[in-house]
């Protein structure tokens, strides 16, 4: 069983003058596909407390799968992808590549999401677009494939 920690990364949902839909859309995603979902956090978009956050998790070696929704857009506060950069050791380029081509079958617009994907530990972080379609949507595109990436993080490398 895949154990997952979700971060919703949203000033406004901080704030309290939105509620995050994003993080419960994947948690009821993550548990039909029978993955655990241990923790979820909210924080502001600041790329400090999105990485301090990431690296907990990462370096707790609680959690397999690191799922960010939220900041992956090109408004000026969107830094969800700069702040998970700074903290991978390893990029994924071909999941944000999926995570783009599929979306653009529901929506001309998913080619503007700059969601990365990447490795740090044994832990695999993908970072989601920030509505709830889009997020379930996006990690419906690569599911198939975090299996076997998480497998290959943890050094199970036989085929």
């Amino acid at each position: 069983m895949i154990s997952v920690a979700i971060l919703t990364v949203s000033d406004s949902a901080v704030a309290g003058t939105r509620d995050d839909a994003s993080g419960p859309a994947l948690r009821a995603r993550c548990e039909t596909l029978g993955w655990a979902v241990r923790s979820h956090a909210t924080v502001a978009d600041d790329v400090d407390s999105i990485a301090l956050q990431l690296k907990r998790w990462a370096d707790g070696h609680e959690v397999q799968l690191i799922l960010t929704t939220g900041g992956t857009g090109i408004a000026p506060r969107d830094i969800t992808p700069e702040a998970t950069r700074s903290v991978l050791e390893k990029e994924l380029p071909g999941l944000g590549e999926v995570m783009r081509i599929e979306g653009r079958k529901h929506t001309k617009f998913a080619v503007l999401s700059r969601g990365i994907a990447g490795v740090r530990g044994k832990a695999i972080i993908v970072n989601l677009p920030g509505s709830p379609k889009g997020a379930v949507e996006s990690l419906d595109s690569i599911a198939d494939i975090l299996p076997h990436a998480i497998n290959l993080a943890a050094g199970l490398t036989e085929h």
